[in-house]
Protein backbone atom coordinates (compact mmCIF):
# COMPACT_ATOMS: atom_id res chain seq x y z
CA UNK A 1 0.00 0.00 0.00
CA UNK A 2 1.21 3.50 -0.85
CA UNK A 3 -0.82 6.70 -0.71
CA UNK A 4 0.35 10.15 -1.81
CA UNK A 5 -1.33 13.41 -0.74
CA UNK A 6 -0.50 16.95 -1.83
CA UNK A 7 -1.58 19.90 0.33
CA UNK A 8 -1.47 23.24 -1.50
CA UNK A 9 -2.49 26.86 -1.00
CA UNK A 10 -1.22 30.28 -0.02
CA UNK A 11 1.50 30.68 2.59
CA UNK A 12 -0.13 31.25 5.97
CA UNK A 13 -3.05 28.86 5.41
CA UNK A 14 -1.42 26.07 7.39
CA UNK A 15 -0.66 24.00 4.30
CA UNK A 16 2.63 22.63 5.59
CA UNK A 17 1.29 22.01 9.08
CA UNK A 18 -1.64 19.92 7.85
CA UNK A 19 0.81 17.75 5.92
CA UNK A 20 3.00 17.42 9.00
CA UNK A 21 0.07 16.34 11.15
CA UNK A 22 -0.84 13.59 8.68
CA UNK A 23 2.80 12.53 8.39
CA UNK A 24 3.30 12.33 12.16
CA UNK A 25 0.10 10.30 12.62
CA UNK A 26 1.15 7.84 9.92
CA UNK A 27 4.64 7.58 11.39
CA UNK A 28 3.23 6.97 14.88
CA UNK A 29 1.04 4.22 13.36
CA UNK A 30 4.14 2.43 12.08
CA UNK A 31 4.08 3.40 8.40
CA UNK A 32 7.00 4.56 6.32
CA UNK A 33 6.48 8.27 5.66
CA UNK A 34 8.02 11.16 3.72
CA UNK A 35 7.03 14.83 3.97
CA UNK A 36 8.46 17.26 1.45
CA UNK A 37 7.62 20.99 1.42
CA UNK A 38 7.79 23.37 -1.54
CA UNK A 39 7.56 27.16 -1.54
CA UNK A 40 6.87 29.76 -4.19
CA UNK A 41 9.45 32.52 -4.81
CA UNK A 42 7.30 35.32 -3.34
CA UNK A 43 8.29 36.90 -0.04
CA UNK A 44 4.65 37.15 1.13
CA UNK A 45 1.34 35.74 -0.05
CA UNK A 46 3.06 33.21 -2.26
CA UNK A 47 2.12 29.62 -2.88
CA UNK A 48 3.14 26.71 -0.71
CA UNK A 49 2.60 22.99 -0.94
CA UNK A 50 3.83 19.79 0.59
CA UNK A 51 3.75 16.17 -0.45
CA UNK A 52 3.10 13.37 2.03
CA UNK A 53 3.78 9.77 1.04
CA UNK A 54 2.53 7.00 3.33
CA UNK A 55 3.43 3.36 2.69
CA UNK A 56 3.73 -0.02 4.36
CA UNK A 57 6.99 -0.63 2.51
CA UNK A 58 10.12 1.34 1.72
CA UNK A 59 9.32 4.54 -0.19
CA UNK A 60 11.27 4.93 -3.40
CA UNK A 61 10.96 8.72 -3.78
CA UNK A 62 9.38 11.61 -1.85
CA UNK A 63 8.40 13.32 -5.10
CA UNK A 64 5.08 12.48 -6.71
CA UNK A 65 3.75 13.43 -10.14
CA UNK A 66 0.26 11.93 -9.87
CA UNK A 67 -0.94 11.87 -6.24
CA UNK A 68 -3.79 9.78 -4.93
CA UNK A 69 -5.26 12.89 -3.31
CA UNK A 70 -4.93 16.66 -3.25
CA UNK A 71 -6.16 19.18 -0.69
CA UNK A 72 -6.26 22.61 -2.33
CA UNK A 73 -6.96 25.84 -0.49
CA UNK A 74 -6.99 28.38 -3.33
CA UNK A 75 -7.78 28.66 -7.03
CA UNK A 76 -4.18 28.57 -8.36
CA UNK A 77 -3.67 25.29 -6.50
CA UNK A 78 -6.87 23.83 -7.94
CA UNK A 79 -5.79 24.82 -11.45
CA UNK A 80 -2.39 23.23 -10.92
CA UNK A 81 -3.22 20.01 -9.11
CA UNK A 82 -6.69 18.99 -10.32
CA UNK A 83 -5.28 17.56 -13.58
CA UNK A 84 -2.63 15.59 -11.67
CA UNK A 85 -4.79 13.60 -9.24
CA UNK A 86 -4.74 9.98 -10.32
CA UNK A 87 -8.04 8.58 -11.68
CA UNK A 88 -10.09 7.22 -8.80
CA UNK A 89 -8.39 9.66 -6.43
CA UNK A 90 -9.74 12.35 -4.12
CA UNK A 91 -9.73 16.16 -4.40
CA UNK A 92 -10.77 18.40 -1.48
CA UNK A 93 -11.35 22.06 -2.42
CA UNK A 94 -11.73 25.11 -0.17
CA UNK A 95 -14.86 26.74 -1.60
CA UNK A 96 -14.29 29.78 0.63
CA UNK A 97 -11.65 30.94 -1.86
CA UNK A 98 -12.41 28.91 -4.98
CA UNK A 99 -15.23 30.04 -7.25
CA UNK A 100 -15.54 27.01 -9.50
CA UNK A 101 -16.18 23.31 -9.13
CA UNK A 102 -13.63 20.77 -10.35
CA UNK A 103 -14.35 19.47 -13.85
CA UNK A 104 -12.98 15.94 -13.45
CA UNK A 105 -15.51 13.10 -13.52
CA UNK A 106 -13.04 10.29 -12.84
CA UNK A 107 -12.20 11.33 -9.27
CA UNK A 108 -14.10 11.98 -6.04
CA UNK A 109 -14.16 15.67 -5.20
CA UNK A 110 -15.67 17.82 -2.46
CA UNK A 111 -16.19 21.58 -2.23
CA UNK A 112 -16.05 22.57 1.43
CA UNK A 113 -16.39 26.09 2.93
CA UNK A 114 -13.44 25.49 5.21
CA UNK A 115 -13.01 29.10 6.30
CA UNK A 116 -16.66 29.50 7.32
CA UNK A 117 -16.57 26.21 9.23
CA UNK A 118 -13.34 27.23 10.98
CA UNK A 119 -14.88 30.53 12.05
CA UNK A 120 -17.71 28.70 13.84
CA UNK A 121 -15.04 27.11 16.03
CA UNK A 122 -12.41 29.83 16.43
CA UNK A 123 -9.78 31.47 14.24
CA UNK A 124 -10.03 30.97 10.48
CA UNK A 125 -6.56 29.42 10.39
CA UNK A 126 -8.23 26.23 11.61
CA UNK A 127 -9.38 25.75 8.01
CA UNK A 128 -6.42 23.44 7.40
CA UNK A 129 -7.69 20.96 10.00
CA UNK A 130 -11.23 21.27 8.64
CA UNK A 131 -9.94 20.22 5.22
CA UNK A 132 -7.82 17.41 6.67
CA UNK A 133 -10.90 16.05 8.43
CA UNK A 134 -12.82 16.12 5.15
CA UNK A 135 -9.97 14.34 3.35
CA UNK A 136 -9.85 11.56 5.94
CA UNK A 137 -13.59 11.02 5.56
CA UNK A 138 -13.25 10.60 1.77
CA UNK A 139 -9.90 8.77 1.93
CA UNK A 140 -9.53 7.06 5.33
CA UNK A 141 -5.76 6.58 5.26
CA UNK A 142 -5.44 7.16 8.99
CA UNK A 143 -8.34 7.19 11.51
CA UNK A 144 -9.13 10.67 12.79
CA UNK A 145 -8.69 9.41 16.36
CA UNK A 146 -5.04 8.64 15.51
CA UNK A 147 -4.62 12.15 14.06
CA UNK A 148 -5.89 13.57 17.36
CA UNK A 149 -3.42 11.46 19.36
CA UNK A 150 -0.54 12.69 17.20
CA UNK A 151 -1.74 16.28 17.43
CA UNK A 152 -1.65 16.03 21.20
CA UNK A 153 1.82 14.48 21.12
CA UNK A 154 3.47 16.73 18.52
CA UNK A 155 1.73 20.11 18.78
CA UNK A 156 4.27 22.67 20.06
CA UNK A 157 3.72 23.66 23.66
CA UNK A 158 2.99 27.27 22.71
CA UNK A 159 0.03 26.07 20.62
CA UNK A 160 -1.43 23.58 23.12
CA UNK A 161 -4.23 26.03 23.90
CA UNK A 162 -5.52 25.41 20.35
CA UNK A 163 -5.51 21.62 20.69
CA UNK A 164 -9.23 21.29 21.44
CA UNK A 165 -10.12 23.64 18.57
CA UNK A 166 -7.94 21.69 16.14
CA UNK A 167 -9.65 18.45 17.14
CA UNK A 168 -13.09 20.00 16.72
CA UNK A 169 -12.07 21.32 13.29
CA UNK A 170 -11.14 17.78 12.21
CA UNK A 171 -14.52 16.49 13.35
CA UNK A 172 -16.43 19.31 11.66
CA UNK A 173 -14.62 18.78 8.37
CA UNK A 174 -15.47 15.09 8.43
CA UNK A 175 -19.07 15.86 9.40
CA UNK A 176 -19.47 18.24 6.46
CA UNK A 177 -18.05 15.63 4.11
CA UNK A 178 -20.64 13.13 5.35
CA UNK A 179 -23.47 15.65 4.87
CA UNK A 180 -23.99 15.96 8.62
CA UNK A 181 -23.12 19.66 8.82
CA UNK A 182 -24.68 22.62 7.02
CA UNK A 183 -23.18 26.09 7.31
CA UNK A 184 -25.12 29.31 7.01
CA UNK A 185 -23.39 32.41 5.69
CA UNK A 186 -24.96 35.46 7.29
CA UNK A 187 -26.07 38.00 4.68
CA UNK A 188 -24.21 41.30 4.71
CA UNK A 189 -27.51 43.10 4.21
CA UNK A 190 -30.05 42.08 6.83
CA UNK A 191 -32.82 42.29 4.21
CA UNK A 192 -31.15 39.55 2.18
CA UNK A 193 -31.69 35.88 3.06
CA UNK A 194 -28.80 33.93 4.54
CA UNK A 195 -26.97 31.57 2.20
CA UNK A 196 -26.94 27.91 3.19
CA UNK A 197 -23.87 25.91 2.25
CA UNK A 198 -24.28 22.15 1.93
CA UNK A 199 -21.77 19.62 0.62
CA UNK A 200 -21.08 19.81 -3.11
CA UNK A 201 -19.34 16.70 -4.32
CA UNK A 202 -19.15 14.04 -6.98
Amino acid sequence: MQTEVIFAGFGGQGVLFSGQVLAFAAMDAGYDVTWMPSYGPEMRGGTANCTVVIADMEIGSPTVKYPKAAVVMNLPSLDKFEPLVTPGGVLIVNSSLVNRNPTRTDITWLMIPAQEIAETIGPRRLLNMVMLGALLDKLPIIPIRDIKVSLSAHLPERHKKLLKSNMEALDQGAAFSRGKLIIEKSAQNSQEPAETIAPTSV
